[in-house]
């Protein structure tokens, strides 16, 4: 056997050591993506009819399996394409306020970028007045066909996900499980004394990112993928989620946060609705069960964290939560941002929670 043969081998055999785990089960190597084929995307010729919704509906479509995951919890199925050398984002969403209706919703835009104004979102909802059919296969399971291509979209089940014991404060409620566009997980909760709420990094599961220390305190975690930035609770074990980049949440990408990810398939009844009165009564009769406008246009916004720019900026939590001069009882305050003050600080000792609201299109969300 030549020598270049068996160093083939004690290479292979290498390979094989680096993706088996000690219970000898598999791990998959890493998905490649090339410069090269970017570039052959930019270059290409294409034709798209970009000016009529059902059409490009029939587009994305039919370029996909015939059967997805949407792993989102407000249900988006997120794509993107680029078309004439510009590059477009869109969404297949199944809202769960209609859905159960035979509708769909669907949207794309030009991509967003700092360096350039919002270009228009093209959003319609199809039905069978499309030619488009919804069905109700299983609770979170559905299918939509169109034309000749069905496709079945299997709802991201997060019913069993549970904060563990002594995660939850005596003054916390859980409103339900998150799964961000971000691929981590949180538990949304909300405390019922200071009227505000929290989203609590789900440890039960593989965390989707790896974290380094803050260089002023290893009390503020920054994570290495998605830049969200968590404080790790000095009461409980816990990671209260207080940032994330300023220059994601502008481009309204994969990271710009779990405001947009509600648990929408897992809040019972009126629950959302109930809370959300409890913060701001003056909603009463303008909003539906998981705080939405009756047009569908807005949604109640709990965005308690702050848009960062610099590690430095997150520094105000730390000198919140370890002052002497706060209250012992509003101590959790320390990390919601007080947008009403016109400044991304914490709340600290104020007990009037923000009521801005989530001013897009839900269905049309990017």
């Amino acid at each position: 056997m030549g020598e270049g043969r068996i160093w083939d081998l004690v290479a292979a055999a290498a390979l094989t050591c680096l993706v088996t785990t000690a219970s000898g089960q598999g791990l998959g190597t890493p998905r490649l993506t090339t410069h090269e084929s970017y570039v052959e995307d930019v270059l290409r010729q294409t034709q798209l009819p970009l000016a009529d919704p059902v059409a490009m509906f029939a587009y994305v479509l039919g370029a996909l399996p015939s059967r997805v995951r949407v792993y989102p919890t407000e249900n988006y199925y997120y794509f993107s394409f680029v078309h004439k050398k510009v590059r477009y984002a869109g969404n297949i969403r199944l809202d769960a306020m209609d859905r159960d209706q035979g509708k769909v919703h669907f949207a794309y835009y030009e991509d967003l970028a700092e360096w350039k104004d919002e270009s228009p979102v093209t959003h319609v909802v199809l039905d069978m007045a499309h030619g488009v059919a919804v069905e109700k296969l299983d609770r979170l399971q559905y299918r939509i066909s169109y034309r000749d291509k069905t496709v079945v979209f299997a709802l991201n089940d997060l019913s069993g996900a549970m904060p563990p014991p002594g995660v939850l404060g005596p003054d916390e409620k859980y409103i339900g499980p998150i799964f961000d566009d971000s691929a981590i997980r949180f538990f949304l909760i909300y405390n019922s004394r200071l009227r505000i709420f929290h989203y609590i990094l789900d440890e039960t599961v593989e965390i989707a990112d790896q974290f380094s220390p803050a260089t002023a305190t290893d009390r503020i975690l920054i994570a290495h993928r998605t830049g969200f930035a968590f404080y790790r609770d000095h009461r409980l074990e816990r990671k209260i989620l207080i940032g994330v980049f300023e220059g994601n949440a502008r481009v309204n990408n994969y990271f710009d946060g779990p405001f947009d990810q509600l648990p929408d398939n897992f809040i019972e009844g009126d629950t959302l609705r109930d809370i959300i009165l409890e913060v701001d009564p003056s909603l009463r009769g303008k909003i539906d069960r998981l705080g939405g406008s009756a047009d569908g246009a807005d949604r109640f916004l709990i965005s308690p964290y702050m848009h960062y720019r610099q590690e430095s900026d997150l520094l105000v939590f730390d000198r919140c939560a370890t002052s002497r001069k706060i209250d012992a009882s509003v101590y959790y305050a320390c990390f919601v941002v007080d947008e009403e003050a016109g400044d991304d600080v914490p709340r600290r000792s104020r007990n009037t929670p923000a009521t801005k609201h989530r001013h897009h299109a839900r269905a049309a969300d990017r």
